[in-house]
């Protein structure tokens, strides 16, 4: 079973990690990649979260790419063997990068939607911001290493 930065957006992850060991034979292994809350999309789901904050009990998809909270999901039933790995978001510039997230991605198109334009302003330049942070790049455009979890958890029982 596989799951790339996909089951991380569940509103109840306790019910998913459930439903994920439930569905995999013993022995057999479960792979995810999460993003993790110190990286780049993890600081962007925070920086989200300062303007349109989730609904009452769902936890952040961050919390997915850490140990600790695999561990805790999954139980005794299963083992966690992960590893922080990186990935290269690589784009012309800043308002490039907003531009595709804007549009194509979840969390940021949602987000974006929700407020009126004066937030929606604020927020481009709380991510900017963050862009600037996290940009490798020295040549004016935008490269940006982003940790995620990856995660191979096996049942056990």
């Amino acid at each position: 079973m596989l799951s790339t930065f996909g089951v991380m957006f569940t509103a109840d992850q306790q019910q998913s990690a459930n439903e994920l060991r439930r569905v995999c034979r013993i022995g057999g292994k479960i792979g995810l990649a999460s993003w993790t809350p110190e990286g780049f999309i993890g600081q962007v789901f925070k920086t989200i979260g300062k303007y349109v904050p989730p609904a009452p009990g769902v936890k952040s998809p961050a919390l997915w790419g850490t140990e600790a909270h695999l561990g805790a999901m999954f139980g005794p039933q299963a083992a966690v063997d992960a590893k922080r790995r990186h990935f290269n978001f690589r784009y012309r510039s800043r308002e490039h990068f907003l531009e595709i997230f804007r549009t194509y991605y979840g969390p940021v198109l949602k987000a974006f939607g929700a407020l009126d334009p004066v937030k929606q302003q604020l927020l481009a330049v709380d991510l900017f911001r963050l862009m600037d942070q996290f940009n490798v790049a020295k040549d004016g455009t935008l490269v940006i290493p982003s940790e995620y979890l990856e995660a191979v958890i096996t049942r056990r029982g």
